[in-house]
């Protein structure tokens, strides 16, 4: 089935940058006869507001909290965005997978995807220097488009980083995740201390004025 590694690879890249992913698949299917391109995507409104689309993303998206922002409005389009794509490219192989099946694949892959970056974004946020942002999203959008171009002409070893960045993204999550609860544990444990301390301290001082 050689259109799975496609749909899964465009529906996680969507979950990054749907409109990037639009855009790019549609650019490469009318200008370098990319046949596993639905026409769809070629087609010229599509790629003007794709491109319009993404120039908007590409400055909301370096720009610290901003960013977490647009990723919260993007939380039900990046994910149907993906399904769409997917349910586009196995409309352009009929027969080879079911529209329903597309969907689900390139959808929840985007979803999944998406989640990772929002919160591994927020977590760039909280950096005390301010170029982190901009270089994480500067990566974001170039991994879309070498894991897109990979994906027409190489759709399985496409598949297979995606599956491995997706994988890492996860692990990272979770780590990272781990960090902040025990931070608020030790937290909470300074707090409690300190209020120990200055609870002791009044009382030692009323009982010398006894």
């Amino acid at each position: 089935m050689t259109i799975l590694p496609l749909i899964f690879t465009s529906g996680l890249a969507s979950g990054i940058n749907a409109y990037a992913v639009v855009l790019l698949m549609g650019l490469l299917g009318r200008f370098a006869d990319a046949g596993s391109v639905p026409p769809a995507l070629e087609r010229t409104d599509v790629l003007v507001a794709a491109g319009v689309l993404f120039l908007l993303e590409a400055v909301a998206d370096k720009i610290p909290y901003v960013d977490s922002v647009w990723d919260v409005a993007h939380t039900v389009i990046r994910p149907i965005a993906g399904a769409v794509v997917g349910v586009l490219i196995a409309g352009h192989d009929p027969g080879s997978l079911s529209d329903v099946a597309a969907g689900a694949i390139g959808g929840s892959s985007a979803l999944v995807s998406h989640l990772v970056k929002a919160s591994l974004r927020m977590a760039v946020n909280t950096s005390p220097e301010p170029f982190s942002n901009i270089l994480v999203s500067v990566t974001e959008d170039l991994g879309v488009a070498g894991l897109i171009t990979l994906a027409i002409f190489h759709p399985w070893l496409a598949a297979s980083i995606a599956a491995v960045l997706l994988l890492a993204g996860i692990l990272l999550v979770r780590l990272m995740i781990k960090k902040i609860r025990a931070f608020r544990a030790r937290r909470r444990e300074r707090r409690a201390a300190k209020a120990a301390g200055a609870a002791g301290s009044a009382s030692g001082a009323y009982s010398r004025r006894i």
